[in-house]
Order: structure tokens, then C-alpha cells, then sequence
């Protein structure tokens, strides 16, 4: 049987008693000198924050948010500890799921459970009072060899990062990966478009899918409700400090908005007025592009969406297998941008086409004003 405890002190698996009970403040509250730690799990199997200090014996607060595509975990080693303890994540074998990778062993000191894209959890413990560097790992199978970072439990300053060995050694090759705030995106390196995050994103739902198309374009796709939400020119994201009570992150829109879905749902089938049932399957990367998969009353879309060759706007490539009936694409008035396609007659803001010319066709949306 396994533990979970998320959203309150600690995420702990198992844990001996006598663990559990040093972890919890004896109040039973956070105490106000907290030190409060930020870490993102990010593309590359990387956290964003490789390293940080603390003082012996005080109390932190640990927060993890995963905005990469995959699943990862935080544990807290003893001393040395780190490479032990990947082994015995390794070595849980078929048992690991349930474990969420978190082996029972004496080297684990804190920990918090797998979390899936777009999840976070955080853990309230006490650092040793023992000086040192203590190792934080993603037991992950695959992960904890180059997803790891080092706890400084020390009264002065830690080395410089390039001479730390507790880190990564890609890491440790320039000082700009010290600390997240030194990027406004919230990465700790920079990024080459096109590029995606799965995070919770303003007036979408919590299955919302940020794509950064080139350095001034990027849209939000809202994969619960299977459709394009908003889109806008600037810069991409800042994804640090914010996070609501339930400690879940919520991005910054960094640059301005210009388009906006305001449609009840812009892709109908057989009639202008029919609202269809969508079902979300998944997506795939055509040239680092989200081409997304999805189902209209169980009729089969795949939408590809890439920036204009000039100007400002988004190219949408609809493929839509066996339609049978007539497609429409129903836009609302005053959204932001001009909307032309390569197949289908228009009707003011009505696209209807036959079901051959669904079979594959192109939206062009340029922003208004161009």
C-alpha cells in the first residue's frame, strides 16, 4: 500500500514512522521563516533550478511543477547519495509505477510523487542540520542520470557553479542557469522555436497546450475542449511565481493578445448550427509543429497549425477522414483577424465545404489591420 500525501507538508511513499513524524512542523503550521524553493521540471529532462542554498536545521517549503511533456518526481538524498539511490528507483522494476519510482531505502530523507505534465505538489521539511550537499533526483527510469540537482546546506555561500561537481556538467558551463529569475521566460536556457508547454494558461481549460511558433508568435490550444483558444505576437511566456493556493502554475501572457476564439466552436459537421461532441486523442511534431488529433462526434480531425510566411497569423491544415457530410467553419465577428481558405465557398463568417474538400484544406487567419 502507498502513501500519498500532495497538496499538504510532504509527498511522501512508505516512509518509516520515525521520518514522518521529523518532517512536520510540531505546530502544525508552516512557520513564517519558511524558506520557500521553485522548482520546474522542464524540456530535456531538466530542472530549471539546478541548485540552491540553505541553512542548517530551517524550515522549506519545496514546490514542483512539471511544464515539461513528461512525467517526473523530486527525491531528497543523503549525503552521496544520489547514485544509490537511481539504482534502487531502477531496481523497483514492474513495482515502480506504483511507487512512484521512490525506493525505500535509508538515503531517501524527502520526496515528492511522479506528477504528469501540468501537475504540481510541493512539501514542507526540515534541512539537515548537518553541513553539506544533499542530492535531489528525478527517479524516473532513464531520468536520474542527468536530471538532478544539489541541496547546499551551509552557514556561508556555495562555489561558483562552474566549479560545482554535485550538478550537471552541461549545467555547469555558464553561470546564466544559476536561478530562474534571470530569464523572464521562467527557462533556465534559451529556447529554439517552435517549442510547447503543458500548463495552465489564463481563460483556457486545465488541459491548455502553449506553443511558441518563432520568437514574436505563439497560440494557446485548449486540448480539453479540442480547439485553438487565443493567439498572440511578442513575447512567449513567464512562467515563475504563479501559482494559486492548490499550488498549481499559472503562466503569464508575455506579449499581446490578437486573436480570440469567440465562437461556441468553430468546426461543425452537417449543419452550421450543430455543436458537436469533441474527444481529445493526442498529438504528434511535424517539424517541431503540434499537429493535433482529435474527434467531432466521433468523426476523425487532424489540425496542424504553423505561423504566416509574412506578417502576423497562423496557418490552420484541417485533414478530416470521411467526413460524409458537409463541413463548416464558423468564426465570430470582431476576433482579431482575416480569415481566407483554399477550398469551400464563404458566407460572411460561415466556411462550408463538401466533404472532399474537407478531406484536406488550409485556413489562413492574418491579423486584422495588416
Amino acid at each position: 500500500m502507498n502513501n500519498y500525501f500532495k497538496g499538504g507538508y510532504f509527498s511522501a511513499v512508505l516512509l518509516p514512522a520515525f521520518l514522518i513524524i521529523r518532517f512536520i512542523p510540531l505546530s502544525g503550521q508552516v512557520p513564517a521563516d519558511t524558506l520557500r524553493i521553485q522548482i520546474h521540471a522542464v524540456s530535456g529532462m531538466q530542472y530549471d533550478l539546478v541548485r540552491f542554498a540553505v541553512n542548517p536545521g530551517s524550515w522549506v517549503k519545496l514546490v514542483l511543477a512539471n511544464t515539461d511533456d513528461m512525467e517526473h518526481n523530486l527525491v531528497i538524498g543523503r549525503k552521496g547519495s544520489r547514485e544509490k539511490i537511481v539504482a534502487a528507483a531502477l531496481a523497483l522494476g514492474k513495482d515502480g509505477p506504483a511507487a512512484a519510482y521512490i525506493p525505500i531505502v535509508e538515503e531517501v530523507l524527502h520526496s515528492i510523487q511522479v506528477l504528469k505534465p501540468g501537475e504540481a505538489d510541493s512539501m514542507v521539511f526540515r534541512a539537515p542540520r548537518s553541513t553539506g550537499v544533499y542530492p535531489y533526483v528525478c527517479t524516473f527510469p532513464g531520468h536520474g542520470n542527468i536530471m538532478y540537482g544539489a541541496m547546499h546546506v551551509t552557514n556561508g555561500v556555495m562555489p561558483r557553479l562552474a566549479a560545482d561537481l554535485h550538478v550537471p556538467e552541461h549545467r555547469r558551463k555558464s553561470e546564466e542557469y544559476h536561478h530562474l529569475k534571470q530569464r523572464p521566460s521562467g527557462h533556465p536556457y534559451t529556447l529554439v522555436p517552435p517549442y510547447h508547454y503543458r500548463v495552465l494558461m489564463p481563460d483556457a481549460g486545465p488541459a491548455a497546450i502553449a506553443v511558441c511558433l518563432s520568437k514574436d508568435l505563439a497560440y494557446c490550444w485548449d486540448a480539453g475542449a479540442c480547439r485553438l483558444r487565443y493567439a498572440w505576437e511578442g513575447e512567449f511566456l513567464d512562467l515563475t511565481d504563479y501559482w494559486t493556493i492548490k499550488g498549481e502554475l499559472h503562466a503569464k501572457i508575455l506579449g499581446t493578445v490578437f486573436y480570440r476564439d469567440q465562437s461556441p466552436f468553430p468546426l461543425r459537421l452537417g449543419h452550421p448550427d450543430s455543436i458537436p461532441a469533441v474527444k481529445f486523442k493526442g498529438y504528434r511534431l511535424i517539424r517541431g509543429y503540434p499537429e493535433f488529433n482529435y474527434l467531432l462526434n466521433g468523426t476523425e480531425i487532424y489540425e496542424w497549425i504553423t505561423p504566416v510566411e509574412k506578417g502576423v497569423g497562423l496557418v490552420r491544415q484541417f485533414r478530416i477522414r470521411e467526413a460524409g457530410r458537409p463541413v463548416w467553419f464558423v468564426h465570430g465577428s470582431g476576433d482579431g483577424v482575416v480569415y481566407q481558405s483554399d477550398k469551400g465557398q464563404w458566407a460572411e463568417n460561415q466556411l462550408k465545404l463538401d466533404p472532399k474538400e474537407a478531406a484536406q484544406f488550409t485556413l489562413t487567419m492574418i491579423k486584422t489591420g495588416q
